[in-house]
């Protein structure tokens, strides 16, 4: 009799347990294809600002501004200075000579670049507020260009064929998005709320500024001309480990369109703070800048960077000096003396 019961007992606790594993995997199941059904938003879709329709709305999505930064520069309500300066708004740029292209002997497209970090660059880096706004270099550029005063064209393509739109130098300024799942405490597989954080733009990490410029000998005037046609912010990339990585180009802002923006802010200079200050402008024309050339169109074929052919970056500075010298002397040469 007592081992009928036994048996009874034992038959029980087996039926039991083979539904209990029926109802887990059942439940394992439901949940998989829950979830493949219903997948956290990725982090192009956080990005791109496109309305995310792929996830579990019943999950809420919170957004951590706190990365974020308030750049907005509020205009003083007295004259913040002991003279008038609303000249300074109407100044436009000069008109450039024009050049004939029979009159032009010697023609070279070159691309230079600016180390902001050398120190004959660094008014680009000077930080200080005015009534129209950030003063550093790279604020009036990203400045002009979100506020559509001038076209921003596409990195990959110098020859300003391609603009962007708003949103792709949106996610360019305002740093990268990044979702992450909240999970309860008490429950780890129960995702407690999506948080989207945002890292904020820092103008900082903008070090070097990429300059695409034509050299012409006119033989009507019997000189030189340089004209900068573009101009490129270049941003810093970093490893994990804090270490410079590179740089890539951010986008191309056509100079000739952002010539008469530049001559309404000035240049900061250390030496003489009233009427010698000049506009980013003059200073663009007059070429007070420290740069090293990285492409040349002249015994160029094959259409590549002077590090594309020379691995060397000691060399490849030699090189850029060279194509300077050669510049320089093909003008001098004309002459005699």
């Amino acid at each position: 009799m007592n081992n009928r019961i036994i048996k009874i007992c034992m038959f029980a606790l087996l039926v039991g347990g083979v539904s209990f594993t029926a109802d887990a995997q059942r439940t394992s199941k439901k949940k998989q294809a829950a979830n493949a059904q219903n997948p956290p938003p990725t982090n192009e879709q956080v990005n791109s600002k496109a309305p995310i329709t792929n996830f579990n709305s019943t999950i809420p999505i919170r957004v951590d501004s706190s990365g974020g930064s308030d750049t907005a520069i509020h205009k003083s309500l007295r004259n913040d200075n002991a003279f008038d300066k609303g000249f300074v708004n109407d100044r436009t740029p000069l008109a450039y000579e024009h050049l004939r292209w029979d009159d032009a002997l010697y023609t070279e497209k070159v691309w230079r670049e600016l180390d902001l970090r050398e120190k004959m660059n660094q008014t680009f880096r000077y930080q200080a507020d005015d009534d129209n706004g950030s003063q550093m270099f790279i604020n009036i550029l990203l400045k002009a260009v979100n506020s559509g005063e001038v076209m921003a064209f596409n990195a990959t393509d110098d020859r300003f064929t391609t603009p962007m739109a708003a949103s792709e130098i949106s996610l360019l300024t305002q740093g990268t998005a990044d979702t992450s799942e909240v999970r309860d405490v008490d429950d780890p597989n129960k995702i407690k709320e999506y948080v989207v954080t945002r890292a904020s733009f820092d103008a900082k990490t903008v070090t070097k500024i990429r300059i695409k410029e034509e050299w012409v000998f006119d033989r009507e005037a019997s000189r030189m001309f340089c004209r900068i046609i573009g101009i490129a912010p270049l941003k810093t990339q970093f490893n994990a480990n804090g270490t410079e990585r590179g740089s890539t180009v951010m986008f191309w802002v056509y100079y000739p369109d952002l010539r008469p923006i530049l001559a309404k802010y000035e240049v900061y200079n250390p030496k003489n703070q009233g009427y010698g200050r000049m506009t980013w402008e003059e200073l663009f024309e007059a070429r007070m800048f420290s740069s090293y050339i990285v492409k040349s169109t002249l015994d160029n074929s094959s259409n590549k960077t002077i590090r594309q052919m020379i691995k060397d970056p000691i060399l490849a500075l030699l090189e850029g000096d060279n194509i300077k010298e050669r510049i320089f002397n093909y003008e001098q040469d004309l002459w005699s003396y």
